[in-house]
C-alpha cells in the first residue's frame, strides 16, 4: 500500500484533522528519516510502511494529549525526533526542544528543521543529565527511553513547577509503576490504540510533588 494511503487511513482512524501541508510535511519527514536511515542509522524500522504504523501514527496517538494552548516540549531521547518532529508538524503553536547524546541523529534533526521550516523546534546534542535550560518545561516527553524511576530522577530538573512527564511505553508498566520515587505521582494511564499495530502501547502521564 502507497505510505500516502497508508497515513491516510491512520489519520482518520485516530480521528485527527490535518491541513494539507501538515500531511505533506509528514510524508517529507518520512522521506527524510528513509533517506538518512541509510547512513545514520537512525533507525531499525527499515520498510517504509512500517515507519508509517511505528513511528508516524505511533507519535500521533498522543495528540490528543497536547491540546493545550501554547506549550513547551522537550523530548528526551529523541533519536530521530520521535515523537517530537511528528507532534511539531501537527502543533505549530507548541515549541518543542530536541534533546539526544547522539551526533549523528541531531544532525539529521539539524536538516529536518531546516528542510520541513519547522520554526517551533530547537535541536539540542547534550546528554539529560548536562542539559541545563534557561527554564523549566510544560512537558517533559520520552519514548521508549529508559524506566520510568530513572527517567524521572534525571529529568526533574528539566520539568517546570506544575509540569507533567509524558512516558511512552509499550506493555503495562505496573513493576516500573511501583519503583516510581515517592515524590513523584501517576496522574492516569492511557492507554494507546495504534492503527494497524497489534502491539500494546500506554502512555504514562505523572508529576513531581514538590
Amino acid at each position: 500500500m502507497p505510505v500516502e494511503k497508508l497515513l491516510q487511513q491512520g489519520i482518520e482512524s485516530l480521528d485527527l484533522k490535518l491541513s494539507d501541508e501538515q500531511f505533506q510535511l509528514l510524508i517529507d519527514y518520512l522521506g527524510l528519516l528513509q533517506k538518512w536511515n541509510k547512513a545514520y542509522n537512525l533507525t531499525a524500522v527499515r520498510d517504509p510502511e512500517d515507519m508509517v504504523t511505528y513511528h508516524l501514527l505511533d507519535s500521533l496517538t498522543l495528540a490528543k494529549h497536547f491540546q493545550q494552548p501554547a506549550l513547551s516540549v522537550i523530548d528526551v531521547g529523541t533519536g530521530a525526533g520521535l515523537p517530537g518532529i511528528v507532534l511539531a508538524i501537527l502543533f505549530p503553536e507548541h515549541r518543542f526542544t530536541l534533546l539526544d547524546s547522539n551526533g549523528k541523529k541531531t544532525r539529521f534533526l539539524m536538516q529536518a528543521k531546516i528542510e520541513l521550516g519547522l520554526d517551533n523546534v530547537d535541536v539540542v546534542n547534550s546528554r539529560v543529565e548536562l542539559f541545563q535550560p534557561d527554564g523549566g518545561f510544560d512537558i517533559v516527553i520520552s519514548r521508549a527511553f529508559t524506566a520510568l524511576d530513572n527517567f524521572a530522577n534525571i529529568t526533574s530538573h528539566l520539568c517546570a513547577a506544575g509540569g507533567l512527564f509524558y512516558a511512552m511505553k509499550g506493555k503495562y508498566p505496573q513493576q516500573e509503576i511501583e519503583l516510581l520515587p515517592e515524590s513523584f505521582k501517576v496522574v492516569t494511564i492511557d492507554r494507546l490504540l495504534v492503527p494497524g499495530l497489534p502491539d500494546e502501547r500506554h502512555l504514562v502521564i505523572f508529576k513531581q510533588l514538590r
